[in-house]
Protein backbone atom coordinates (compact mmCIF):
# COMPACT_ATOMS: atom_id res chain seq x y z
CA UNK A 1 0.00 0.00 0.00
CA UNK A 2 2.74 2.44 0.72
CA UNK A 3 4.04 1.62 -2.43
CA UNK A 4 1.19 2.44 -4.05
CA UNK A 5 0.63 5.81 -2.54
CA UNK A 6 3.99 6.71 -3.49
CA UNK A 7 3.69 5.73 -6.53
CA UNK A 8 0.50 7.77 -7.54
CA UNK A 9 2.11 10.90 -5.67
CA UNK A 10 5.20 10.52 -7.92
CA UNK A 11 2.18 9.76 -11.15
CA UNK A 12 0.14 12.98 -10.15
CA UNK A 13 3.23 15.45 -9.89
CA UNK A 14 3.80 14.38 -13.50
CA UNK A 15 0.32 16.09 -14.36
CA UNK A 16 -0.54 18.99 -11.67
CA UNK A 17 0.83 22.33 -13.57
CA UNK A 18 4.51 23.46 -12.54
CA UNK A 19 2.77 26.82 -10.80
CA UNK A 20 1.16 24.35 -8.31
CA UNK A 21 4.22 22.20 -7.78
CA UNK A 22 6.51 24.63 -6.79
CA UNK A 23 6.66 26.73 -3.67
CA UNK A 24 4.92 29.91 -2.41
CA UNK A 25 7.91 33.13 -1.70
CA UNK A 26 6.59 33.19 1.55
CA UNK A 27 4.95 30.76 4.05
CA UNK A 28 0.98 30.63 3.55
CA UNK A 29 -1.71 32.32 5.75
CA UNK A 30 -2.54 29.25 8.07
CA UNK A 31 -5.91 30.53 7.35
CA UNK A 32 -5.69 30.21 3.61
CA UNK A 33 -7.56 26.82 2.32
CA UNK A 34 -5.34 24.10 0.71
CA UNK A 35 -6.02 22.09 -2.72
CA UNK A 36 -7.59 19.11 -2.20
CA UNK A 37 -8.92 15.99 -4.24
CA UNK A 38 -10.41 13.02 -3.86
CA UNK A 39 -8.86 9.56 -5.28
CA UNK A 40 -11.28 6.93 -5.95
CA UNK A 41 -10.03 3.35 -6.70
CA UNK A 42 -12.04 1.21 -7.98
CA UNK A 43 -12.04 -3.25 -8.55
CA UNK A 44 -13.98 -3.31 -11.73
CA UNK A 45 -16.94 -6.58 -12.17
CA UNK A 46 -15.19 -9.06 -14.68
CA UNK A 47 -16.07 -8.59 -18.14
CA UNK A 48 -17.28 -4.87 -17.13
CA UNK A 49 -14.14 -2.73 -17.63
CA UNK A 50 -15.16 -1.58 -20.93
CA UNK A 51 -18.54 -0.72 -19.80
CA UNK A 52 -17.27 1.25 -16.95
CA UNK A 53 -14.99 3.49 -19.14
CA UNK A 54 -17.91 4.10 -21.81
CA UNK A 55 -19.86 5.41 -18.95
CA UNK A 56 -16.71 7.65 -17.32
CA UNK A 57 -16.62 8.90 -21.35
CA UNK A 58 -20.23 9.55 -20.85
CA UNK A 59 -19.80 10.92 -17.78
CA UNK A 60 -16.84 13.46 -18.71
CA UNK A 61 -19.40 14.89 -21.62
CA UNK A 62 -21.94 15.68 -19.10
CA UNK A 63 -19.18 17.52 -17.48
CA UNK A 64 -18.25 18.93 -20.69
CA UNK A 65 -22.02 20.30 -21.11
CA UNK A 66 -21.15 22.44 -17.76
CA UNK A 67 -17.58 23.15 -19.09
CA UNK A 68 -15.79 21.43 -16.32
CA UNK A 69 -13.12 19.40 -16.72
CA UNK A 70 -12.81 15.59 -17.56
CA UNK A 71 -12.46 12.92 -14.70
CA UNK A 72 -8.35 12.11 -14.64
CA UNK A 73 -8.18 8.55 -15.04
CA UNK A 74 -4.95 6.08 -14.34
CA UNK A 75 -5.05 2.61 -15.75
CA UNK A 76 -3.74 -0.36 -13.73
CA UNK A 77 -0.24 -1.30 -15.79
CA UNK A 78 1.28 -4.05 -12.80
CA UNK A 79 1.79 -3.70 -9.11
CA UNK A 80 -1.53 -4.05 -6.61
CA UNK A 81 -4.97 -5.33 -7.40
CA UNK A 82 -6.61 -2.26 -8.88
CA UNK A 83 -8.37 -1.51 -12.61
CA UNK A 84 -8.82 2.25 -12.55
CA UNK A 85 -8.03 5.21 -10.25
CA UNK A 86 -9.73 8.30 -10.45
CA UNK A 87 -8.37 11.51 -9.93
CA UNK A 88 -10.70 14.47 -8.97
CA UNK A 89 -9.99 17.98 -7.55
CA UNK A 90 -11.78 19.08 -5.62
CA UNK A 91 -13.72 22.79 -6.97
CA UNK A 92 -16.24 24.94 -6.22
CA UNK A 93 -20.18 23.20 -6.51
CA UNK A 94 -21.74 23.85 -10.25
CA UNK A 95 -23.77 26.56 -10.34
CA UNK A 96 -27.52 26.11 -11.36
CA UNK A 97 -26.63 26.76 -14.79
CA UNK A 98 -24.15 24.30 -15.05
CA UNK A 99 -26.10 21.74 -13.06
CA UNK A 100 -29.14 22.49 -15.52
CA UNK A 101 -26.96 21.79 -18.54
CA UNK A 102 -25.57 18.79 -17.41
CA UNK A 103 -29.06 17.69 -16.22
CA UNK A 104 -29.88 17.88 -19.94
CA UNK A 105 -26.87 15.93 -20.81
CA UNK A 106 -27.50 13.35 -18.62
CA UNK A 107 -31.21 12.60 -20.09
CA UNK A 108 -29.63 12.89 -23.64
CA UNK A 109 -27.62 10.48 -23.18
CA UNK A 110 -29.98 8.28 -21.21
CA UNK A 111 -27.79 7.99 -17.93
CA UNK A 112 -29.72 7.48 -14.54
CA UNK A 113 -29.31 10.25 -12.06
CA UNK A 114 -30.25 10.46 -8.06
CA UNK A 115 -30.50 6.64 -6.22
CA UNK A 116 -30.60 5.40 -10.08
CA UNK A 117 -27.29 6.45 -10.58
CA UNK A 118 -25.76 4.53 -7.64
CA UNK A 119 -27.91 1.17 -8.26
CA UNK A 120 -26.85 1.10 -12.10
CA UNK A 121 -23.41 2.11 -11.40
CA UNK A 122 -22.79 -0.87 -8.96
CA UNK A 123 -23.22 -2.70 -11.87
CA UNK A 124 -19.51 -2.31 -12.91
CA UNK A 125 -17.48 -2.68 -9.80
CA UNK A 126 -16.58 -5.06 -7.78
CA UNK A 127 -14.66 -3.24 -5.00
CA UNK A 128 -14.45 0.46 -4.73
CA UNK A 129 -12.56 2.79 -2.06
CA UNK A 130 -12.08 6.28 -2.05
CA UNK A 131 -10.08 9.28 0.01
CA UNK A 132 -10.21 12.79 0.13
CA UNK A 133 -6.66 14.46 0.51
CA UNK A 134 -4.93 17.38 0.88
CA UNK A 135 -2.85 18.17 -2.28
CA UNK A 136 -0.80 18.54 -4.45
CA UNK A 137 1.62 20.67 -1.91
CA UNK A 138 5.45 20.14 -1.79
CA UNK A 139 6.93 18.67 1.72
CA UNK A 140 8.01 22.42 2.26
CA UNK A 141 4.38 23.81 2.21
CA UNK A 142 3.42 20.98 4.74
CA UNK A 143 6.37 21.40 6.61
CA UNK A 144 5.72 25.20 7.03
CA UNK A 145 2.09 24.86 7.82
CA UNK A 146 2.96 22.39 10.66
CA UNK A 147 5.39 24.68 12.27
CA UNK A 148 3.42 27.30 11.63
CA UNK A 149 0.73 25.77 13.63
CA UNK A 150 3.47 25.03 16.50
CA UNK A 151 4.36 28.03 17.33
CA UNK A 152 0.49 29.01 17.49
CA UNK A 153 -0.25 26.23 19.47
CA UNK A 154 2.54 25.38 22.20
CA UNK A 155 2.62 22.02 23.69
CA UNK A 156 0.72 21.25 26.90
CA UNK A 157 2.53 20.82 29.85
CA UNK A 158 3.26 17.22 30.71
CA UNK A 159 1.46 15.51 33.78
CA UNK A 160 3.61 14.75 36.49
Amino acid sequence: MKLIALTLAASFAAIVPASAQTSPAAPAAAAEAWPEAWFEIFKLAPGKQEDFIRRLDQTDQVRAAAGLPPVQIFFHENGAEFDVILFKPVAAAPTPEQEAKMAAKRKELGIPSGPAYFVDIREFIASHTDSRTIGPVSAGQWIRRLDGWRAANPPRAKFK
